[in-house]
């Protein structure tokens, strides 16, 4: 194992969904409700400070979009911030969301989402304090398809299996044409391509469901990234180039038992035993596709955030010692997020945030969170604040490997 693709080995990001969400369609802009274009500043000065190099930042795609034209100025603060902080973005061009005018089943949805990641990607890489350009083009391809295509929670508000499936084939060629768009400018790009890392079981008293549970687990969990690497509908472009690293989203309601179809599947319960070790989740979705990856999204809620932490580097640990490249873990969100359907703080941050009269949202870093991060940068010989330069080093990934190589411990099945 040689240099990793970035400057340290833990990363970190910001909820920044602009989707239509629920009955009511209602446009949001969650980095608006987190108020993290005000705190920008704040915000990445958290980062550097606790040893974190790299952030998953989103461009709201609904909101700079004119019809053709961009206004980009909404993320002038994050740039400068960027800058101030020596913080490297790995920026997300559509989280969710897509502009009102534009039918998401059109030729025109393709076009136009290759034209903004173009132009996005120009804005950026002209504003950019350092390389290499780092872009997520769509993020959760597969599970917005879900979320937007089958269960119906934000747009396009589908219902069906087949509606599901169209929809993420549809992310998939959009993402694919922004990659050759943004790849015909820079061709040294790196694209982070995301989506959650899943299991599902089939009831315990429904053996006649296992198949249905298998083909989720094995083929839906993994058809956009099959037709972006060009596994799947090679006639839309897709190569393993273009898929370029893996982005594995990890929450304890990934394992799942399959609900029938239509609705979300309903997660396990810790101790049940079939929970799967989640290093074999990594290493199956690596050994497929055999890219550099990285845990794009991970954390617990509120008093259990150090343990799962924890847990989640051991798990890590053995996927290293089982062969798979993997080149760093995303703690997400920094400060917290709001849970979509309730609206209430998840507790899930680095830092907490709590509302203050006239309606300011201070964060408060989680300490014993704070502290496991910090232990676990210190046995991988990780700097736990950055230095005026964290550019001048790549993350050595043999210091990596022999902390796997001295973790004694095995998988857990019951990690969570």
């Amino acid at each position: 194992m040689g240099a990793s693709i970035f400057p340290t080995f833990f990363l970190s990001g910001f909820e920044c969904s602009s989707f239509l969400w629920g009955a009511e369609r209602k446009r949001r802009d969650l980095a608006s409700e987190l108020q993290h274009y005000v705190h920008a500043d704040e915000d990445y000065r958290l980062l550097a400070s606790n040893g974190i190099a790299v952030a998953r930042e989103g461009i709201p795609w609904p909101l700079v979009d004119r019809g053709g034209t961009y206004d980009f100025s909404i993320i002038d603060d994050f740039l400068a911030a960027h800058r101030r902080h020596n913080i490297l973005p790995i920026w997300d061009l559509c989280h969710y969301g897509y502009p009102d005018d534009l039918d998401p089943w059109s030729e025109m949805f393709v076009t136009r989402f290759a034209a903004y990641a173009r132009a996005a990607a120009r804005h950026v890489a002209e504003r950019a304090h350092h390389g290499p350009l780092l872009i997520t083009p769509v993020n959760e391809p597969t599970f917005w398809g879900y979320m937007g295509g089958e269960w119906g929670w934000c747009a396009p508000y589908g219902k069906t299996r087949e509606q599901r499936l169209a929809f993420t084939t549809q992310l998939a060629r959009a993402d694919i044409a922004a990659c050759k768009a943004i790849r015909a400018d820079h061709p040294d790009v790196r694209f982070v391509h995301i989506d959650p890392l899943i299991w599902v079981v089939p009831p315990r008293d429904r053996p006649d469901l296992a198949e249905a549970a298998h083909r989720e687990a094995y083929e839906d969990a993994y058809l956009a990234w099959d037709i972006i690497s060009g596994l799947k509908h090679p006639e839309y472009g897709g190569s393993p180039e273009l898929i370029d690293i893996l982005g594995l989203n990890n929450y304890s309601f990934g394992q799942m038992e399959y609900a029938g179809g239509g609705k979300p599947n309903v997660p396990l319960e810790p101790g049940d035993d079939r929970i799967r070790p989640v290093s074999e989740l990594i290493w199956e979705s690596w050994d497929k596709y055999r890219r550099p990856c990285i845990v794009a999204e991970t954390s617990g809620i509120a008093g259990g955030r150090p343990d799962w932490l924890n847990d989640m580097m051991c798990e890590a640990l053995v996927a290293v010692r089982r062969g798979v490249d993997l080149h760093g873990i995303c703690l997400f969100p920094a400060v917290d997020m709001t849970d979509w359907h309730s609206g209430e703080w998840l507790r899930m941050g680095i830092a907490d945030v709590d509302e203050l009269p006239g309606g300011t949202l201070m964060r408060t870093p989680c300490l014993p969170y704070v502290e496991m991060l910090h232990r676990w940068q210190q046995r991988l010989a990780r700097p736990t604040v950055l230095d005026e330069d964290p550019f001048d080093k790549a993350v050595d990934l043999a210091d990596v490997r022999k902390a796997a190589e001295a973790f004694t411990g095995e998988a857990d099945d019951d990690w969570h």
